[in-house]
């Protein structure tokens, strides 16, 4: 009886001691994909997390809190999203954060993540209104939205022609993955024309994108000025060598950032010297990349299995996600208890109250790795600045010295309107949470 007893205590000893154990590390879901055909975005960026956070580790965690997450595949399907978010939710004491890098599983989870007090980052992507803290409390399109990226590419194609005022009678076609990314920027688009007198042609790629063949006849038809090319995976490197095949040129096509890494240039060859995207990261090498070098990836805990990827693209995006993150702890630490595991509610806080200046970024080793972030509850993007990039044939160069921001009054004005209508419609009070 004596020893059945001790067996009890002794198994009561380590579940508490396991919950301990469990409480010391900061967990974070990442519903990622490592396959199919966007994997290469995936990879990386994941992968940039992963690295990020290992390195915080190494150096000791976030006042001695360690970060740990675990991945969970979705191949960048919304259902396999939801499953995955539902799967990794309760694991480890419950997430904390979530990162799903898809704008279909972000929409499927947007009502879950609110019920479930999990802040949901979407770097650079989702719904741009989200944007718009008192009825998204839970939701932060950091750095830029499709919104303000799409504002950021018309007043950049305007200065190319000389002010805003010669875009009246172009021609911009609006080249779109057929999805809710590819729709997302629409809103803006349209809104532009009207403004400044430019000629929208919408012309969609059904998914995966592989087939181009029509859309191009199209754009030969059209002669635009310019060709806007919203694509994402493979769609990118097939519009970029069909664009060579029918003699448009590159330097006439402008792409989302999600058609703008290594992957998309390097698989298209020569066809793509000379061909521009929209970044919200500044090419080139930073002290933070050589330390990771030094003390992830030479200590064996590297996620990439090819190191030529450190510093790309798809890579310092994750990098720069992963310093996101690790300072909203921090920063929320600093309030609610350093050292301590913050709930889902209080990085919520510290996503809501950052301040990453120039300062920062250079104590990180990152300085103009991306552009300063400053969020408030009116404002959960930050920033809304971008660059341009040029592919010179084997690597990517800034070809805008300053961050370029287009028309945030009428972005913001659109995220007033779409944010009430969506209050409206799921009977929200708009208000900041507390």
């Amino acid at each position: 009886m004596k020893s059945i007893k001790s067996l009890v205590i002794g198994a009561t000893l380590l579940a508490s001691m396991g919950g301990a154990f469990a409480q010391t590390e900061q967990f974070i879901a990442l519903p990622s994909y490592r396959v199919g055909p966007y994997a290469a975005g995936g990879s990386g960026f994941y992968g940039g997390i992963i690295d990020y956070f290992n390195l915080v580790n190494a150096n000791g965690g976030i006042n001695g809190t360690k970060i740990s997450w675990e991945e969970c595949e979705t191949e960048y399907n919304p259902s396999r999203g939801i499953e995955c978010y539902e799967r990794l939710k309760t694991k480890n004491g419950g997430a904390t954060l979530v990162e799903p890098l898809s704008t279909g599983i972000a929409y499927g989870i947007l009502d879950r993540v609110a019920k479930d007090k999990v802040p949901m980052t979407t770097l650079g992507y989702g719904r741009s209104d989200a944007a718009n803290g008192k009825v998204f409390p839970y939701v932060f399109p950091l750095i830029t939205s499709y919104w303000n990226q799409a504002a950021a590419m018309i007043k950049y194609l305007g200065d190319k022609n000389g002010g805003m005022a010669k875009l009246k009678g172009k021609k911009i076609v609006h080249l779109y993955h057929d999805s809710a990314f590819g729709k997302e920027p629409l809103p803006v688009l349209e809104e532009l024309a009207k403004q400044h007198g430019f000629e929208l042609i919408k012309i969609a790629v059904a998914p995966p994108g592989s087939e181009q063949q029509s859309q191009w006849l199209q754009i030969r038809q059209a002669n635009p000025d310019h060709v806007i090319l919203w694509g994402w995976g493979v769609m990118n490197s097939v519009a970029i060598k069909t664009a060579q095949r029918n003699g448009f040129p590159r330097e006439k096509m402008l792409g989302v950032w999600w058609a703008g890494s290594e992957e998309d240039t390097i698989a298209s060859g020569d066809a793509a010297k000379g061909y521009t995207s929209m970044t919200f990261n500044t090419p080139g090498n930073y002290p933070l990349l050589d330390e990771l070098r030094k003390k992830v990836y030479a200590a064996g805990k590297g996620n990439l299995a090819d190191q030529s990827r450190i510093g790309s693209v798809y890579h310092m995006r994750g990098v720069t996600a992963g310093i996101l993150y690790a300072e909203a702890i921090r920063h929320a630490q600093e309030k609610f208890g350093k050292g301590k595991v913050m709930t889902g509610d209080q990085i919520r806080w510290g996503l809501e109250n950052m301040d990453i200046d120039e300062a920062r970024q250079k104590a990180l080793g990152a300085l103009g790795m991306f552009p300063p972030v400053k969020t408030t509850c009116d404002d959960h993007e930050g920033s809304g600045a971008v660059k341009v990039q040029q592919w010179d044939g084997k690597k990517w160069v800034a070809i805008t010295p300053n961050w370029v921001v287009g028309d945030k009054a009428l972005t913001r004005k659109l995220v007033e309107e779409s944010s009430a209508k969506y209050a409206a419609e799921k009977g929200i009070t708009p208000a900041c949470a507390k």
